[in-house]
């Protein structure tokens, strides 16, 4: 027994405050449980961090949200979190919420089926009918998750099998002949790093439902939504300690007894959630509980590629707000964008302005996003932020550099209007979000694997579950969701439903 031996018990212990443990802390202390919550950063929330420079808040990884208006899944959902009184929203154009600039050639995307269909059908009127079966079909398949429409179940099953052994390119082109238009319905790819032939439909048809009913940026930044979280957390009993690493996950003969943190604390509890990737959270256990054959299948998952990000603050009233996003692709072949490699040219892009105030005219900040591989910034994979050296310091800036040379192609004159930048590799994104690699998706779903690549909220350990971006699905939605599932597990998941709908 450690000296350092904590004589307070937790029924639960989670590890990390990404989205998906906060609403795991949020459940299960609104329904008694004695919850700890533990995060070795200075700062809550995982993607839902936040950074200012230049005076203005930069977003880390929640970029906007779909399906916020009454009635829609995200706003019940908020409801439930009570979220919606301290996550101001600002619509995104209905008339065009997302842009594609694919090979040259402009498309939008509508809010609403209806609008969406009409807007693409003006440059697409031979496949007007081919629109129509693409919106059937994605709706149909959102409904056919109860998870996503709040049905009570009789198993926890969030996806019929079919749409996960069918690839999104393969869904697409079962729906259109139009190459150019096959090309745009795929165009907001980077929402999932979408792989040919590997990304399963349900990925791409779940994300697109969710923007087509409504699209919306957070006003001031995603930090809002982790310390409402927190508040609420702490208001139920819950306890969040932060600059408290957990080093091991610590197990007897049959289950998960608590975790050991950097400080050689010990601190007990009947369960554990892990809100790290799946990878990190084995890596932690060192117990015959977790045999080679399983650690061996986590570690051989592969993960989506990361990012480099280009943080822009304009000069004072110098650039128009776009209430719109920006995909640019120079080629027709959206896919093609998967395939950069080190010191290849950027020919794909998200841009997106940020959100100060609703109805803002100018842009104060943006975020420019482009793949790149960890294997880019590789040699520098042992330093830590801030120590990295002139080699990488020099990196950066003729990464950035290259990336807004390309950006001022698409909008000539936007070089002269930057005060500043700040930049992001995929070091600084592993570091902050403890994501391997830096992915940005954690790991690949693989249609051609479809059980190997699904990672269930429940481990080799009875007691001890994961939750996060790699459970269910990414993004605000399928990592609220996939909370629910590891809530689940406690609570029953019509339970959950319950408390959902009777809050609405």
């Amino acid at each position: 027994m450690s000296a350092h031996q904590n004589d307070t018990h937790y029924d639960i212990i989670i590890l990390g405050t990404g989205l998906g443990g906060l609403v795991c802390g949020y459940i299960l202390s609104k329904n008694g449980y004695k919850v700890l919550l533990l995060e070795k950063n200075a700062q809550i929330g995982g993607c839902l961090q936040t950074f200012k420079r230049f005076g203005v808040k930069f977003d880390t990884g929640m970029h906007y949200i779909g399906s916020m208006l009454p009635g829609q899944i995200l706003h019940r959902l908020f409801h439930y979190l009570n979220l919606l009184d301290d996550v101001p929203i600002s619509r995104l154009d209905e008339n065009g919420y997302d842009v594609f600039s694919i090979a040259g050639r402009h498309y939008q995307y509508a809010s609403g089926y209806d609008r969406f269909i009409d807007t693409l059908a003006q440059q697409f009127p031979d496949n007007r009918e081919d629109l129509r079966e693409y919106t059937r079909r994605l709706q149909a398949i959102a409904d056919a998750s109860p998870l996503y429409n709040l049905r009570k179940v009789e198993e926890n099953v969030f996806i019929e099998a079919d749409y996960i052994k069918t690839s999104i390119n393969d869904f697409i082109a079962s729906v259109t002949d139009n190459r150019s238009l096959r090309d745009v319905l795929a165009g907001n790819l980077p929402l999932y790093a979408g792989v040919r032939d590997k990304t399963p439909t349900y990925i791409h048809a779940l994300i697109n439902n969710f923007y087509i009913q409504s699209a919306w940026r957070i006003v001031g930044g995603s930090d809002c939504i982790a310390q409402s979280l927190a508040n609420s957390i702490r208001r139920f009993g819950g306890e969040i300690r932060t600059r408290s690493e957990a080093t091991r996950i610590l197990c007897n003969d049959t289950r998960a007894t608590g975790v050991e943190l950097a400080s050689g604390e010990i601190i007990e509890a009947d369960s554990i959630i892990s809100n790290f990737h799946p990878q990190a959270t084995i890596d932690l256990i060192d117990s015959h509980l977790i045999r080679k054959a399983y650690r061996d299948r986590i570690h051989g998952l592969e993960n989506t590629i990361s990012n480099f990000t280009v943080y822009i603050k304009f000069k004072e009233k110098s650039t128009p707000y776009l209430n719109y996003n920006y995909y640019f692709y120079e080629n027709e072949d959206v896919w093609t964008a998967n395939d950069r490699k080190p010191g290849d040219p950027l020919r794909s892009y998200l841009f997106m302005h940020q959100c100060a105030q609703d109805g803002q005219q100018w842009a104060q900040s943006a975020e420019l996003i482009g793949y790149m591989q960890f294997d880019e910034v590789a040699r520098w994979a042992n330093t830590k932020v801030g120590q990295r050296g002139e080699a990488y310091l020099e990196f950066k800036e003729r990464t950035a550099e290259h990336f807004l040379d390309t950006l001022e192609r698409s909008f000539p004159g936007i070089r002269s209007s930057i005060e500043g930048y700040e930049t992001s590799s995929p070091l600084t994104y592993r570091d902050y979000t403890a994501t391997r690699f830096g992915s940005m998706y954690g790991i690949i779903r693989d249609k051609n694997f479809p059980t190997q690549t699904l990672v269930s909220q429940r481990t080799k350990i009875p007691n001890l579950f994961m939750t996060g971006q790699n459970i269910n699905s990414h993004g605000i939605l399928g990592v609220t969701i996939g909370a629910a599932l590891t809530c689940a597990e406690f609570l029953g998941l019509n339970k959950i439903i319950d408390e959902i709908e009777i809050s609405h």
